[in-house]
């Protein structure tokens, strides 16, 4: 039906998975629960930038989250918009980040982001989670707010009617074009060598062992599964 399955991914060459799985859900209540998280972080986002930005950033955050999903997880099916949804988070901090001098109540803003995020990639070390998922369609996210999310600075607007011969300032400030242009070259890098990686049958967790720990933490209550 369109879900995350390493095997039909890679020796199917069923690449159209990594984009499919991200509409589809396991239930009315995952289906429910993703909608309401997606409605409460993505309106001021949409209303601010507007929804062809935004929904860039949503599709790849999740063919982002798909891809390291992908690179760790073999045996296990994997669906929903947790990794997009995931995603707009990282956008939302990035654009803080870059947007930083426009804010009134940054720090506020800037704590009360990070502990959503921390708490819900806390929730994913429980078991049956994709935490993979989250977290590489927060990355991408995080990436490419930077790169679609950047404000013109304070006066640029009022400038722009300034007579001939006096020079304007620059529409934006140099850290935003060099976040810009990191944030490029490493989303772009990162895409380049996950795909490589998946396609040519990589196993994540042969390159970083500790790396079964981000997405499920065994304890007495539950065991992982390791694949």
């Amino acid at each position: 039906m369109g879900a995350l399955n390493w095997a039909k991914v890679v020796h199917q060459h069923q690449g159209w998975r990594l984009i499919s799985c991200i509409w589809l859900h396991a239930g009315v209540i995952h289906l429910l629960a993703n909608m309401l998280s997606l409605v409460f972080i993505g309106i001021r986002l949409e209303q601010q930038f507007g929804f062809v930005r935004i929904g860039i950033i949503y599709l790849l955050s999740g063919f982002g989250g798909s891809i390291l999903s992908s690179l760790f997880i073999r045996n296990r099916i994997s669906v929903g918009a947790s990794g997009a949804l995931f995603g707009l988070l990282g956008a939302m901090l990035s654009e803080l980040i870059t947007n930083w001098s426009i804010y009134s109540n940054k720090v506020a803003a800037l704590l009360t982001l990070l502990v959503i995020v921390l708490i819900n990639l806390a929730v994913g070390i429980l078991p049956h989670v994709d935490n993979f998922a989250h977290m590489g369609g927060f990355l991408t996210g995080f990436l490419l707010g930077f790169i679609l999310l950047p404000r013109p600075q304070f006066g640029w607007l009022e400038r722009r009617s300034l007579p001939v011969g006096v020079r304007a300032r620059s529409k934006y400030k140099a850290y935003q074009y060099v976040l810009w242009l990191i944030s490029l070259t490493l989303l772009i890098a990162g895409f380049t060598v996950g795909l490589a990686m998946l396609f040519r049958g990589v196993n994540g967790y042969e390159r970083c062992h500790w790396c079964r720990y981000l997405s499920c933490v065994p304890t007495s209550k539950w065991k992982c599964d390791e694949s």
